[in-house]
């Protein structure tokens, strides 16, 4: 198991900091697993939604630098740094900075698949840097192995705020497909939904 960083200070719920790192960066499992004291696997279950817990801002909560975080995320090999406070750490209260919802990850199947259908010629990576899931979600779903394949709806990832509409027209344009005409670069708020109700 990963163990943290060698410090006196520690993160007060280090999975609901993995939760927010996951949904708000493109830092690596292991990026988070290694700040978070997380094994790399735990990080994974809480990308796909099988472990359900409320997201801290971990910079809002004190324990990084904005800065800090940016440079992680241009540079994977790099490893977060935990702030040292002469203060003690806060008390948790339940007012606190703005959590992201659960039922966000747990749509992400949905998301996974309609691109599976909409646009097979992604790769994988493209998918996991999209969606922040992993290897073995996408391959379970593309198998229809996935534990809950019988209840899953393909949905529009940008519909379900999983990613950005130009960051899927540049993953789409550089793995050589093509846009959907019928969903234009608006607000996702005037997107319709697309369903996919035949697909065998």
């Amino acid at each position: 198991m990963a163990q943290p960083a060698t410090h006196d200070r520690v993160i007060l719920m280090p999975m609901s900091t993995a939760a927010w790192l996951v949904d708000n960066t493109t830092l690596t499992f292991e990026q988070i697993g290694d700040f978070c004291g997380l094994h790399k696997v735990k990080v994974e279950a809480i990308a796909d939604g099988d472990i359900k817990v409320p997201a801290r801002n971990p910079v809002n909560d004190g324990y990084i630098t904005q800065e800090d975080l940016d440079h992680c995320m241009t540079d994977p090999n790099a490893r977060l740094t935990l702030l040292q406070t002469d203060l003690p750490d806060p008390m948790l209260r339940a007012k606190g900075p703005r959590y992201v919802s659960v039922a966000k990850r747990a749509d992400k199947p949905d998301g996974i698949l309609w691109l599976l259908k909409s646009h097979p010629e992604l790769k994988d990576g493209q998918i996991i840097r999209l969606i922040g899931t992993t290897k073995n979600t996408i391959t379970s779903l593309r198998n229809r192995t996935h534990p809950n394949y019988s209840n899953l709806r393909a949905r529009h990832p940008v519909l379900l705020g999983l990613c950005r509409q130009d960051e899927l027209n540049a993953a789409i344009l550089k793995s050589g497909g093509q846009l959907h005409p019928e969903l234009p670069e608006v607000e996702t708020s005037e997107q319709p939904e697309v369903e996919f109700t035949n697909w065998e």
